[in-house]
C-alpha cells in the first residue's frame, strides 16, 4: 500500500494525540495531505493531567512519515471554527477525500473525585463538554466534510466509536451508564442515519471501532498491574492500527460497500491483511475479550 494515498485530502479531527494521532500518521506514511487538527497547540494550556501531544507535534511526524502534514487549530464544537477550517481546505486543495473524527473530550477533563459526585453536584457544563466532544462534534464535521464531497462524488467520513454492548443491568455510575455510553449511542446512531444520504452523493460514511488502545494517557495512567489484568492491556493495540484500518478503507476501491456499518478495527485488519506496529494481527478486542460472540 505505499504511496497510496498520494494525492489524496485528509482532514483528521482531534489528534493532537491519541487515536486521532495514529489515524494521522498512518495516512501520512501513505502519502495523504493530512489536516491536523484541535485544541492543544505548542505554548498553549496544557491537559488537566500533562499528557504530551500537540497539533504541531503530530504534523511534523505526518511530514516525517512522508506525508505532507498541516497542523490548524479548531474547537470542533464551534461549528464557525469548523466551518472555516473546512473552507480553507477547500481553498487550498479544492478537494477532500477523507475526514476521519476523533474528536473526545468530557470525561478526560474531570477527576475521580468529580465522579463519585451526585449528578446535581457535577460541573453545569459537563453535558456539553461530553456530548460536544463527541457526537456533535462529528455532527457538525461531516456536514462540511460531505458538502465538499458531494461535489465530486467520492470520499471517506469515519467516526472513531464503541460499539455499545448493553449490560445485564446498570452499574450505579453516572460515569458509565451515561456519560461513557451515551456519546457512543449517539456516534453509531448517527453514522446509521447519514450513510443514506452520504452513499447517495458517492460517499462512504461509517463507524470504526478500535479496541483497548495504549493512548498516551492510557500508557501514563496504567501502571498498576492489577488495573492493566482488568483492563485487558494484554490486548491493547496501537492507535496506529486504527490508523492502518482508516488507510486501507480510504484504498479499498468497494469502500462504499460498508457504508453505514460499525467496522471493527481487528476485523478490518483480518480483511485487508496488515498488522499493529508491532507486526502483529490484534484480533477483534470484543471477541477477544468475551464480549461478543
Amino acid at each position: 500500500m505505499a504511496g497510496s494515498l498520494t494525492n489524496k485530502v485528509a482532514v483528521v479531527a482531534g489528534s493532537s494525540r491519541g487515536c486521532g494521532r495514529g489515524i494521522a500518521v498512518a495516512l501520512g506514511e501513505l502519502g495523504a495531505t493530512v489536516y491536523v487538527t484541535g485544541r492543544s497547540i505548542r505554548g498553549g494550556p496544557a491537559p488537566f493531567d500533562n499528557i504530551s501531544g500537540t497539533i504541531e507535534d503530530t504534523a511534523e511526524e505526518v511530514t516525517r512519515r512522508g506525508g505532507y502534514g498541516i497542523p490548524a487549530q479548531v474547537d470542533h464544537s464551534d461549528a464557525a471554527q469548523v466551518a472555516e477550517l473546512f473552507a480553507r481546505v477547500e481553498r487550498d486543495q479544492d478537494r477532500l477525500d477523507i475526514l476521519a473524527c476523533a474528536v473526545w473530550g468530557g470525561n478526560e477533563r474531570f477527576t475521580d473525585p468529580i465522579w463519585q459526585q451526585p449528578f446535581w453536584n457535577l460541573p453545569a457544563g459537563f453535558w456539553d463538554d461530553c456530548m460536544g466532544a463527541g457526537p456533535q462534534a462529528f455532527w457538525i464535521a461531516a456536514r462540511e466534510a460531505a458538502r465538499i464531497m458531494s461535489r465530486h462524488n467520492a470520499g471517506l467520513i469515519v467516526a472513531i466509536s464503541e460499539p455499545m454492548i448493553d449490560p445485564d443491568a446498570l452499574t450505579g455510575s453516572v460515569q458509565w451508564d451515561l456519560f461513557e455510553h451515551l456519546p457512543h449511542y449517539s456516534l453509531n446512531r448517527l453514522v446509521a442515519s447519514l450513510a443514506p444520504d452520504a452513499r447517495k452523493a458517492g460517499i462512504t460514511l461509517l463507524g470504526l471501532l478500535p479496541g483497548f488502545m495504549k493512548t498516551e494517557r492510557v500508557q501514563v495512567h496504567m501502571q498498576d498491574e492489577e488495573m492493566q489484568k482488568q483492563y485487558r492491556y494484554d490486548l491493547a493495540e496501537s492507535t496506529e492500527y486504527t490508523g492502518r484500518a482508516v488507510a486501507a478503507l480510504a484504498a479499498d476501491p468497494n469502500m462504499i460497500a460498508k457504508s453505514g456499518q460499525l467496522v471493527f478495527v481487528g476485523d478490518a485488519a483480518k480483511e485487508y491483511g496488515f498488522t499493529d506496529i508491532d507486526g502483529r494481527y490484534i484480533e477483534n478486542f470484543y471477541r477477544a475479550a468475551g464480549r461478543i460472540p
